[in-house]
């Protein structure tokens, strides 16, 4: 471990957590720094300028929500919420609060290393594609820049509902984005139809997914959102 090893701050108030965390992040050359309360927390997000933060809901002195909000105000840090939390309007609260992703506990040492290791490839890429960029997953290549989809060498068309969809979770990968975030982003501010999604994410999948029953790309999160994987589904 170095002083450039990825920093995490953990703010969790559970001390069985903690110590189970402590030396599985130390073995994998992470550095760690540890709050236990919603304000120390935030206080260290700024002192210490972390790599990713992995935060608790419920914390002593406030909700992770909250503190959520705070960073988000002046930090583009990735955050993964890790909470006992597991219904579907928690989640979707963190989601729009800013949160990036979302464990329930208890989660698997392995899920939690995977999830820590996409935060920190987003982070090196910078939080949005340049307007020349070009993504591509599978087979399938996207050039935000010509506006142009191909699946191999054949050109896809879309409309343009399915465009902005494709697009906002590009600009999203590896992170669930919440149907009303979907719904903003695409329809606009007042709509509020999830079925305008289903029916659009199905589309999508016909076009862009080898198998659209199985989809190893454009993924469900039950009741709270859509994700575009940054790695296929086995």
């Amino acid at each position: 471990m170095t002083e450039h090893s990825p920093l995490i701050l953990l703010v969790e108030d559970e001390p069985q957590l903690r110590r189970f965390l402590r030396p599985m992040l130390r073995a994998q050359n992470y550095r760690l720094v540890e709050a236990e309360t919603a304000r120390e927390g935030v206080a260290l997000a700024h002192s210490h300028n972390p790599d990713v933060i992995l935060l608790d809901l419920g914390l002593p002195d406030g909700d992770g929500v909250e503190v959520t909000r705070q960073i988000r105000v002046w930090s583009p840090v990735p955050i993964i919420v890790i909470s006992a939390r597991g219904k579907e309007q928690d989640k979707v609260g963190a989601l729009d609060a800013g949160a990036d992703d979302y464990l329930i506990k208890p989660f698997g040492s392995a899920e939690l290393l995977a999830r820590l290791r996409v935060a920190l490839r987003h982070a090196a890429r910078g939080s949005l594609p340049t307007p020349d960029a070009v993504h591509t997953f599978g087979d399938v290549r996207v050039d935000l820049g010509r506006r142009t989809v191909h699946r191999g060498e054949v050109e896809v068309h879309l409309t343009p509902h399915e465009y902005k969809l494709l697009v906002t979770l590009i600009h999203n990968v590896g992170k669930v984005v919440t149907h009303r975030q979907l719904l903003r982003e695409v329809w606009g501010p007042g709509a509020q139809e999830n079925h305008y999604l289903r029916v659009y994410m199905g589309q999508l999948r016909q076009k862009l997914e080898e198998d659209p029953a199985r989809p190893r790309w454009l993924a469900t999160d039950a009741g709270v959102g859509y994700r575009l994987r940054d790695e296929p589904a086995r």
